[in-house]
């Protein structure tokens, strides 16, 4: 497809990339020359300088013929504003970056009147996955699928639990009172695995594991970890994902406390969320955090701009409590090196609204087709986790998986079927209206089609 995208930040230069590796056809607008140079080295796409709301710019690029068009500049109305001309001068789909609070109550008016097809909110997306993970503590992520059904939980193997270095086919025969998960990536030195039954999982390694929530909290309970979740979170830096997260800390009844440095920020905060302790002073601090009760603190979020204060306050809390510790972090290249230091759990809003972006625009790549519903990008973006929901006519319907032709870097996790959670076996088959969550190695899958067929 033919894609523009306005804004050449760290969401719009990684948009590109990933769309670029998808065989999409991507013009990159933006006003700053040296942004625009440093694309051109790097990407395979046409560069033009400019405002993504003028007409004229949007011509150059040839608005008419083109798919999708996506605004990402720092600037909410210059976005709206890039979506309306872009649709007036002919573009099919806009999809726009908004993130400020204020707009949240009038989203669905905005996007009406403004012929906004879809809304990105990587701030408030990530508010929402950070929530996840303080479900389960000990989990460095969680992903969600089927509208909450089933859950995939990574956790990092201690050596300590039942199912390390012993063949996977052989857990359930030896711990016959475990509740049935699916093992279904493991991430070993870099390289992403996806296990078969005599695969041997080895201390040290990070395992994804999926189910139905309830299962998944069994199961957990049954290895001795706590799945009651937090009950109070120390959060450094009110941005706005710190507000989107504890405002849903506060629904969920967790005791939130922010320390953000700028005292307006601070007064904001403290006037928009009415049960959450505010506290002005610099969260990288070690005695402000020391006083404030970081050693008992439950999880330990830092959401400050800087991912050098984030990285710098999450090693010290790491250090100070036994509590979850999440670092945000939108520098994919640090992600390792954070890990090697012991933070499991690094969260990228860049990453995050980047997945649903894609998601989105694989849907409209495959408009006639079984569309991706929910995308998530595993183990360093070496393999992918994907829902679909097959459409009737679809080949390989009530067909048992056993029987089907399913590529060799491809697994079936998880099929529910009327709110039904399976996970499935050889025998199983896959019915019209399933939501079908695959683990690919595969990148680009826009249809289930794609990786499975009649033998």
């Amino acid at each position: 497809m033919r894609i523009i995208i306005v804004g050449c930040g760290k969401m719009g230069l990684l948009l590109a990339e990933r769309l670029i590796a998808e065989k999409h056809d991507v013009t990159l607008i933006d006003r700053d020359e040296a942004v625009l140079e440093h694309a051109m080295d790097t990407l395979d796409a046409l560069t033009i300088k400019g405002n993504g709301v003028s007409v004229a710019t949007l011509q150059e690029a040839d608005i008419k013929h083109t798919d999708i068009v996506i605004a990402t500049t720092v600037s909410d109305e210059t976005n709206m504003l890039c979506c309306l001309t872009s649709k007036l001068q002919g573009a099919k789909y806009t999809i726009a970056r908004i993130r400020d609070p204020e707009y949240l109550t009038s989203l669905h008016f905005i996007t009406k009147e403004l012929f906004i097809n879809y809304v990105v909110n990587p701030e408030r997306a990530t508010a929402r996955e950070i929530s996840r993970m303080l479900r389960l503590p000990f989990a460095a992520s969680i992903e969600t699928f089927a509208r909450g059904r089933v859950e995939m939980v990574e956790i990092r193997a201690t050596g300590r639990e039942p199912f390390v270095e012993i063949p996977l086919k052989d857990l359930y025969k030896k711990h016959s009172s475990l509740p049935r998960v699916l093992f279904c990536a493991i991430e070993r030195s870099g390289r992403a695995i996806i296990p078969k039954g005599d695969f041997i999982i080895h201390s040290g390694d990070k395992v994804f594991i999926a189910s139905d929530t309830p299962t998944i909290s069994a199961f957990f309970k049954a290895m001795g970890k706590d799945t009651r979740g937090v009950h109070d979170a120390m959060i450094v830096g009110g941005s706005r994902i710190a507000y989107y997260l504890a405002q849903l800390l506060q629904d969920s009844g967790v005791k939130t406390t922010i320390i953000e440095n700028k005292p307006h920020k601070a007064r904001w905060l403290s006037e928009e969320l009415k049960d959450a302790t505010i506290i002005q002073g610099d969260g990288t601090d070690q005695q402000l955090l020391l006083s404030e009760g970081l050693s008992d603190a439950q999880s330990f979020i830092t959401l400050t701009d800087r991912d050098e204060e984030n990285l710098m306050a999450g090693m010290y809390a790491s250090r100070h409590t036994k509590g979850k510790v999440i670092v945000k972090s939108n520098r994919t290249s640090y992600s390792e090196l954070l890990k090697d230091m012991g933070l499991e759990s690094i969260i990228s809003p860049t990453q995050i609204a980047c997945n649903i972006v894609l998601r989105t625009v694989r849907a409209r790549a495959n408009a006639d087709g079984t569309t991706v519903e929910r995308m998530y990008s595993l183990i360093g973006g070496n393999a992918e986790a994907l829902e679909f929901i097959p459409r009737a006519g679809a080949s390989y319907l009530g067909i048992p998986l056993k029987n089907l032709k399913i590529h060799e870097n491809v697994l079936v996790a998880v099929i529910v079927r009327s709110g039904h959670v399976l996970v499935p076996f050889g025998d199983d088959t896959i019915e019209a209206d399933d939501h079908v969550v695959i683990i690919t190695k595969e990148m680009g899958i826009v249809d289930l089609g794609d990786v499975i067929g009649r033998e």
